[in-house]
């Protein structure tokens, strides 16, 4: 996101008069993408606000989030998982390559409605792993990909940029926006896989009576706002890619 506004912030193009077309367009992404930027700084800021009330609240039966995993896991008939403890806030996640459910100081130990449905969630990856969930299996599959297309994005559009302004020639630039267009193509595959995961764990939590009413409510709210974060994210991808398709039309035009 700071790079897309520092990219738009640093872009000459908007005074020459074979762009002028593109101005209002371009202007109306640099909005579009202040609103993204804005729309997750607040939905970010509401999840922190909601972890820490339901963090508060606790959790029927004393379970810690450990412990949560684990029912949860066995209830699955998993049993190549191991559930471990990681530094750090909200840093919670399922690890297929050490087949691990890894849980942040705020859950591990926590015996709370929020540490509850975080474990829960982590494990209902665990279950999308077991049972070769599609989303999730190629969303795995692009890890390594995306890894090089973002390290590799900018130097290319760069590079194509430059070319572009020598010999109008735009082919360098369309790869670079390829290799933007897949890291915007795993934020939207990220999303069916988080709000499946959620699901999966709300309705353990459910047909399990681990959790019920109020609580079960609770669990429910904080995962919402959990999954925002990941549809906010897919939103700004998804700026990003068109902010650039835009940048090469003025260039070329």
């Amino acid at each position: 996101m700071t790079h897309t506004l520092f990219a738009l912030l640093q872009a000459g193009y908007y005074a020459e008069p074979h762009a002028a077309r593109f101005d209002g367009a371009t202007i109306g992404m640099f909005f579009l993408i202040i609103l993204i930027g804005l729309a997750g700084y607040l939905v970010q800021a509401r999840l922190q606000s909601v972890f820490k009330k339901y963090s508060k609240v606790p959790f029927p039966g004393g379970l810690t989030g450990a412990e949560v995993a684990e029912k949860m896991l066995r209830d699955n008939n998993i049993r190549n998982v191991k559930v471990t403890h990681v530094a750090g806030h909200l840093t919670d996640h399922f690890n297929p390559k050490t087949m691990t459910v890894n849980l942040s100081d705020a859950v591990y130990s926590s015996s709370s409605v929020a540490a509850a449905a975080v474990a829960a969630h982590e494990c209902g990856h665990a279950v999308q792993h077991a049972r070769a969930y599609a989303p999730l299996v190629m969303r795995s599959q692009l890890v390594p990909v995306v890894q090089f297309a973002s390290s590799a994005a900018t130097w290319v559009i760069i590079l194509g940029l430059v070319i572009l302004a020598s010999t109008q020639n735009a082919i360098v630039c369309w790869i670079g926006v390829g290799l933007i267009s897949l890291s915007a193509l795993f934020s939207l595959i990220t999303l069916p896989v988080e709000y499946n995961a959620s699901a999966r764990a709300l309705e353990w939590l459910k047909v399990s009576h681990t959790m019920q009413g109020a609580q079960l409510a609770q669990a429910k709210e904080a995962l919402s706002w959990a999954a925002r974060t990941y549809l906010v994210a897919a939103l700004s991808a998804i700026a990003s890619v068109l902010y650039y398709v835009l940048l090469i039309l003025g260039r070329r035009n």
